[in-house]
């Protein structure tokens, strides 16, 4: 009687996995199952989230203005943030203690020590200096913050100008992320539609563009970067430098995505979807950004992702040879330009902290974009 009972619910069990075997799933279903299948790009994609919300919410993020300048705080090592006290009493909030300025007999350098007779504690959604909420509003609303006339917290120390270097950092990321994006998506598109273009219309037009991409691909990147770099008038306000290094930036790193895309193209021109287009009287543009961009559009967004990491590196190396962002505008390739010395580096070592963004920014998109790349490829399983 138990075997018979147990019948119906096996037959039921048999109908499911038949059905899940036979479900026909589609290309952004398995695109998205092999990119879960993934864990180091799905850290990637987590450590990309967070960094792009710290840019986007900076100043609220930040203690204080990024470039608020307090010659009593230059170069206060990073701060230690307490739960015990001195009598060894445990405290819920954490807390800080104020940093005293000192002289070191032997160097005759300032230095900054612990006073643990006073204790800060650390506040929570505190009102402090004003911003501009990505231009919506004005707000003064932050994380946390400090109180009092003496109290001070710097999580990641100062730099020469006593300028908080956790709060420049967040707001570099803004900078160094907005660059990166904007080349990568102007790198997309002209690199994608000149791409599609050489590959579709073949012949005396592809023959023009491919020489004109070896003629760019023929210099080394860096010295043509710091070449066109250079172009840029010295005089130009530091918003207009901005754009200006972005269009640098988008100027060279089209010809490789150009040349992909025009590899995939030439393979569906002939097509049969294509030729049926054609036939219908279809126009060029029409096949083109209709029919043949949808079909690359995945490889697009994967070289895409990789670009951005590049132009990272890019922007970093040019802003630390001054070649870049000039200030008041600040990334965290002006942020590394203050370590060019071995001895800032050996006296002040936590200058060096945006070098340690720049990598785990990087990181966070190459694991994205590999995991996009192994997503993408059909052959991956």
């Amino acid at each position: 009687m138990s075997k018979m009972k147990t019948r119906p619910q096996e037959i039921e069990v048999q109908q499911e996995v038949v059905e899940e075997r036979t479900k026909v799933e589609s290309y952004w279903d398995k695109l998205w199952r092999r990119f879960n299948q993934n864990r180091l790009a799905q850290a990637g994609l987590i450590m990309v989230s967070a960094i792009i919300l710290i840019s986007i919410f900076a100043p609220f993020l930040s203690p204080y203005d990024y470039n608020s300048n307090n010659l009593d705080s230059v170069y206060i090592p990073p701060q230690e943030i307490h739960f015990i006290d001195q009598t060894g009493d445990f405290h819920l909030r954490p807390f800080v203690y104020q940093v005293k300025e000192g002289l070191d007999p032997d160097t005759w350098k300032r230095v900054y020590k612990e006073d643990k007779s006073k204790r800060y504690p650390i506040n929570f959604l505190v009102r402090s200096w004003k911003y501009e909420f990505l231009g919506l509003f004005e707000s003064d609303l932050h994380l946390f913050g400090i109180q009092g006339d003496k109290a001070s917290i710097h999580l990641l120390g100062t730099d020469k100008l006593g300028r908080d270097l956790l709060s420049r950092i967040f707001y570099g990321s803004r900078i160094s992320i907005t660059v990166a994006l904007l080349g990568a998506l102007i790198t997309v598109v002209v690199g994608s539609t000149i791409g599609a273009i050489s590959g579709y219309y073949a012949g005396k037009v592809d023959m023009v563009i491919q020489r004109i991409i070896e003629i760019i691909r023929m210099f080394p990147r860096l010295a043509l970067w710091m070449a066109l770099s250079v172009a840029i008038p010295p005089t130009w306000p530091p918003l207009a430098t901005f754009f200006g290094i972005i269009v640098v930036f988008a100027f060279i790193n089209w010809v490789n995505l150009a040349r992909e895309v025009r590899g995939k193209v030439l393979s569906y021109r002939e097509t049969e979807f294509v030729l049926a287009a054609e036939t219908l009287g279809a126009s060029a543009p029409y096949i083109i950004f209709k029919h043949i961009i949808p079909n690359v559009i995945s490889h697009i967004i994967v070289i895409g992702t990789i670009t951005i990491p590049r132009l990272i590196i890019a922007e970093s190396a040019l802003s630390f040879l001054g070649l870049g962002i000039q200030p008041p505008l600040v990334s965290w390739g002006v942020l590394l330009s203050n370590a060019t010395t071995i001895q800032t580096i050996g006296q002040h070592p936590w200058i060096i902290i945006p070098g340690v963004a720049i990598l785990v920014t990087v990181l966070g998109f190459n694991f994205l974009g590999d995991g996009l790349r192994d997503a993408v490829d059909p052959y991956s399983d």
